[in-house]
């Protein structure tokens, strides 16, 4: 048993989510040989398992290493630069040809000849980092190496790798270190991220939580339920101590957990990191899931029901007649087989979440909570039999559960589609439409609740219980709460989940906001991909980059940009919930440049601007590859919403964010560039 636990921890550490890489560290040193000569040494410090490349590579293979000295009066370069570690030479299978590299640690050394003493040496390098799974983008990195030849101490003043003042004291040999970022880099959008602060994506232990209800729900399906006292009756009765039938039921909800994992694990294998962080922007996907959730809700409703094949249940029920642990394990997996036609809504609902909030242990983590709702049961009961005098009977609630769950899958599925229909332009799902359908499913779920709507399979309603009461005041509240928002209402506890607030036909809130700047009015028809795009909350908004930057220094005002997407659920929310509090929208409104690039976005680029991305090869076909591409190569991050403050000179003014739903965060954000941006003038 423990064997298999050690085994699936391994597996389960394989699958870590995925952070951006600074695998590299520089540290650069100069040291006088003689009154006229002096040897500069520049080591690269590299993590494990990462290596960079010889400068003696042949063309069509990895970047190699590079150094280029600025031309000075004040020394003279000997020779080349050398290499002073030993690379590996070995054969690279994704460039088909022997290279030369180095790991762990390497040395390079440029000899020297001062004209006068006191001089700097100023240049800069390039290298490309690889490991065995992925190569990172070319980096360069400048240096300023401070050389004196004089044997007396002294004091030495140079700049570091920002441009500001350092006074160190040095003896002959000054050493300077930068870490090496791809964020970091003497280049126009390059950000210094001093800041923990994270693009929220939805959190795994939320993932977790949706899995534990989606599990204690599946209990109350009637294929399982019943199979609760038939299943502890089986390990009471078994022969043995007492001690070895609760091992036994153990091992069977352990077994159940393990199952359920794996098969999170296997959507994650079977998909990959970077393809479930781009689930959620997919057009194709979300059809896909509109598609099977639709499936999903007409299974529950009784339209049909999901059925695996018979061999493969007869296959786990003949196994399941072994004894010992695997004889446990097949009976675990019969039950996740019979169950199937309940259960298998619910788990398609849970992996179709998680896949789609870009992490990639999400599947795993949802099914994780999934199975442990649905073992503890099982196990308990095994453990104390007598807890199950005190369950309900089975009976018709047991299909009202199905029903209701049908109704939320029928919701749910509606998102997957606003998605779609927001990415390609279609225009058939405004905010309105989407209103009234939500409206209408609970709506209608209400009227299920209290007997007045029925199924052909449901058993005759005698009375209305207490809970089911209680559920139907809940979907009736939340059903007339909703009502206000077909005339422009925020409803900001689901606006996350609608369609942006621009869809809206017929809006009386948004105006009640007030107009826009004079500005706004100045540039606002010729703003490109207008026609496409619509600003939230009449902000004055570009959705080019350039343009915006244009803009934003004829008006000498620094830059917000927003890093989003149309089937973003935290940029709806953030637009709803913060930008629409009138002391965030003053700010956004008077004093930043909004530029909003949409990262999903399917329309394709002029074929003149369609290229080859140099950061990740792919072709750049349309708007939201453009951006993406841009997101990713020029600030390291590919998640939304990322919001990115800098002044008209592309420097950087704070350090970026995403997601913070408390509205005095995002004005102390916005405050704190202000002032960088004063300070600069």
């Amino acid at each position: 048993m423990k064997k298999y636990l050690v085994i699936f921890l391994l597996l389960l550490t394989r699958f870590c989510p995925a952070q951006i890489e600074h695998p590299v560290t520089w540290a650069f040193k100069a040291k006088a040989i003689n009154d006229t000569d002096a040897l500069l040494t520049l080591t690269a410090t590299i993590e494990k398992h990462w290596h960079i490349y010889s400068q003696h590579i042949e063309g069509g293979g990895p970047v190699p290493t590079s150094f280029t000295f600025t031309r000075s009066e004040d020394y003279d370069l000997m020779g080349s630069v050398a290499e002073n570690s030993k690379p590996t030479k070995a054969f690279d299978q994704s460039f088909n040809m022997n290279i030369l590299w180095f790991e762990h640690k390497a040395v390079f050394s440029q000899k020297i000849k001062l004209k006068k003493p006191g001089t700097t040496v100023k240049g800069s390098l390039e290298f490309m980092v690889c490991n065995d799974v992925q190569c990172l983008p070319p980096d360069q990195v400048e240096f300023s190496i401070p050389v004196s030849p004089e044997k007396t101490k002294e004091k030495k003043s140079t700049e570091d790798v920002h441009g500001n003042p350092i006074s160190k004291d040095s003896v002959n040999e000054t050493v300077f270190k930068k870490a090496v970022q791809p964020e970091i880099q003497e280049n126009p959008l390059d950000i210094e991220q001093k800041s923990k602060k994270k693009a929220v994506s939805q959190p795994l232990w939320l993932t977790f939580l949706a899995g534990l209800l989606g599990g204690f729900a599946a209990i109350l399906m009637p294929c399982i339920f019943p199979m609760l006292p038939m299943t502890v009756s089986f390990f009471t009765k078994q022969k043995g101590s007492k001690a070895d039938g609760i091992r036994k039921s153990m091992l069977y909800g352990l077994s159940i957990i393990v199952i359920y994992v794996s098969l999170g694990l296997c959507i994650t294998v079977f998909f990959g990191a970077d393809a479930l962080n781009n689930l959620s922007t997919n057009g194709i996907f979300n059809f896909a899931f509109f598609v099977l959730l639709l499936a999903f809700a007409a299974s529950f409703l009784g339209a049909f029901e999901l059925m695996l094949p018979a061999s493969w249940l007869n296959a786990a029920d003949s196994k399941a007649d072994k004894g010992g642990f695997l004889g446990i394990f097949f009976m675990a997996t019969t039950l996740a087989l019979v169950s199937f036609s309940c259960t298998g809504p619910i788990i398609g609902t849970l992996l179709v979440q998680a896949a789609t909030m870009g992490q990639i242990l999400g599947p795993a983590v949802g099914m994780f909570g999934f199975a442990l709702a649905l073992a503890l049961p099982f196990t308990l009961f095994a453990m104390f039999p007598s807890w199950l005098n005190a369950l309900p009977k089975s009976g018709g609630w047991l299909n009202s559960v199905k029903v209701v769950l049908g109704f939320l899958e029928l919701a749910l599925a509606l998102k997957f589609l606003s998605n779609v229909d927001l990415a390609y332009h279609w225009e058939w799902f405004d905010r309105e439409v989407f209103l009234v359908l939500w409206i209408v499913i609970f709506g209608f779920m209400s009227l299920y609740l209290l007997g007045k709507l029925k199924f052909s399979h449901d058993s005759p309603l005698v009375f209305i219980s207490t809970p089911r009461l209680f559920l139907a005041i809940i979907s009736t509240s939340f059903t007339f709460y909703m009502v206000p928002g077909l005339w422009g209402a925020p409803l900001q506890s689901i606006a996350a989940f609608l369609p942006p607030q621009h869809t809206q036909d017929f809006d009386l809130y948004t105006g009640s906001l007030g107009g826009m700047s004079s500005s706004a009015s100045e540039h606002r028809v010729s703003v490109k991909y207008s026609d496409i795009f619509h600003a939230p909350l009449n902000l004055n908004t570009f959705f080019d980059y350039e343009e915006g930057l244009a803009y934003a220094r004829k008006v000498n005002k620094p830059v917000m940009i927003d890093f989003t997407g149309h089937a973003c659920v935290n940029c709806r929310k953030m637009e709803a919930t913060v930008w629409s509090k009138p002391e965030v929208l003053k700010r956004l409104r008077e004093d930043y440049v909004l530029i909003q690039l949409y990262v999903d976005d399917k329309t394709e680029l002029a074929k003149n601007e369609q290229t080859t991305s140099v950061y990740s090869g792919k072709f750049i076909k349309t708007i939201g590859n453009k951006w993406s591409d841009m997101q990713a190569q020029r600030f390291n991050a590919n998640s939304q919403p990322y919001y990115v403050l800098f002044d008209s000179n592309e420097k950087s003014l704070v350090a970026p964010q995403g997601a913070d739903y408390e509205p005095e965060n995002f004005v102390r954000f916005l405050d704190e560039g202000k002032k960088v941006f004063r300070e600069r003038k």
